[in-house]
């Protein structure tokens, strides 16, 4: 029976599923996933999934009783080796061949390799957390590669289990991608606290292995030695099911802003696509990120049901280190100024404008209680308001009062 097929089984897949039911789709809807899992959360791979004192079971997304009582057939461990967009017609390792009236791509990222190097851990699915836990051992020495959110999740989740832990990261420091400099300074600082050695600058000219120990020749010449080396150096699109197809590419498989690729039948979303969005100017980007795939699942279900809203939902980041909650909403630059609004606690949320004034980013490193902040912060940035540089600096003046009429309504219901 010809319907709609998802590829990918992850949060985005799964999003999109449910959000095709809740939508009023009544007709055939499968979705494959590669592992031989539900679907289920990524983030927890990083922090519960690696200091809970028993082996948790994966975060269910949507579990085979909830696929079934929505109808929706979950085939999991369905390795899908191509696609036919003429003919549309899904095919997989097993031979069977599934006919389709739409696709959705939701194929994720997949960790980028070390080159050259044996026996590197990843952190990608929930068997690499598995395999993690039970290396990360108290007295041990753990090398991690990569200073971005997987990294110090990991180098975070390493020391509370006792090992002693090695940071390398090329840049000049760490969250250089996405992370204003002030608020990637207080979760360095967190790090040091807690006794992670980081050592940021310094790229590795060379790694060896001998026998169960692991050599990091760094370019400035210094050696660290560990018993276990992990890399998160980023993660790349899964593509290859679109290329063969013929889709476009731009940095991911390239949609619209309704999410539609260069077929008209077929669809993207999540960690995969890479789409321009109309509050920073159209620019096509790439996120790698839990609320986007929510975002996009149920954006993307909405255009395959007929809907014509482009897809704008402000970009949202967190990571929980130690006692610290990270959050980012919209895109900031790098080495922007920022402005620092100094909250009670010590805690500062830094914003940041472009050169006409308007916000596009607001990011703090503190505790669960900021999220009201970069709440309104968000809405703020939706809103493409223009807020004075004093206002935002001023923590007697809300920014719930910065908002327009109908945000400040919204605000005030949340």
């Amino acid at each position: 029976m010809t319907g709609i097929i998802i590829i990918g089984a992850g949060k985005a897949g799964a999003s999109a599923a449910l959000a095709l039911r809740r939508g009023g789709y009544t007709g055939a809807l499968t979705l494959l996933g590669a592992e031989p899992h539900a679907p289920y959360d990524r983030p927890p791979l990083s922090k519960a999934a690696l200091l809970e004192p028993e082996p948790p079971a994966p975060a269910w997304v949507l579990t085979p009783e909830q696929a079934a009582a929505q109808n929706i057939s979950l085939r999991r461990g369905a390795e899908v080796t191509s696609i036919s967009a003429p003919a549309r017609r899904v095919h997989l390792a097993d031979g069977t061949t599934l006919p389709y009236s739409k696709l959705l791509l939701a194929t994720g990222a997949t960790p980028r390799q070390l080159p050259g190097a044996a026996g590197v851990l990843y952190l990608r699915n929930y068997e690499d957390a598995l395999a993690l836990r039970t290396r990360l051992a108290p007295q041990s020495h753990v090398a991690i590669i990569g200073g971005g959110f997987i990294g110090l999740e990991l180098a975070a989740a390493a020391r509370q289990r006792g090992a002693a832990v090695t940071l390398v990261e090329s840049a000049p420091r760490v969250l250089m991608r996405g992370v204003p400099a002030a608020v990637a300074a207080v979760i360095a600082a967190r790090h040091a606290q807690a006794g992670v050695n980081l050592l940021t600058g310094v790229g590795i000219a060379r790694i060896a292995r001998a026998g169960a120990q692991h050599h990091l020749h760094l370019a400035d010449g210094r050696l660290i030695t560990a018993d276990l080396l992990i890399a998160g150096i980023g993660a790349a699109p899964q593509t290859r099911l679109a290329a063969a197809a013929g889709l476009a590419l731009d940095n991911g498989i390239a949609v619209d802003e309704w999410l539609r690729t260069s077929d008209p039948d077929i669809y993207a979303a999540g960690d995969c696509c890479a789409f321009p969005h109309p509050l920073f100017g159209g620019r096509r980007i790439r996120l790698e990120a839990w609320r986007n795939a929510q975002d996009q699942g149920e954006a993307v279900a909405q255009t395959m049901l007929g809907g014509t809203q482009p897809f704008q939902a402000v970009p949202w980041f967190w990571s929980d280190q130690y006692d610290l909650c990270l959050q980012v909403a919209g895109l900031a630059e790098p080495d922007a100024p920022t402005i620092a609004r100094h909250l009670p606690g010590g805690t500062a949320l830094h914003f940041q404008c472009d050169a006409q004034g308007r916000l596009i980013a607001a990011a703090a490193a503190g505790g669960m209680r900021l999220g009201k902040e970069i709440r309104l912060a968000e809405m703020l940035i939706a809103q493409r308001a223009r807020p004075s540089p004093a206002a935002l600096a001023a923590p007697d003046v809300p920014l719930k009062s910065l908002l327009a009429p109908m945000a400040m309504a919204d605000a005030s219901s949340s």
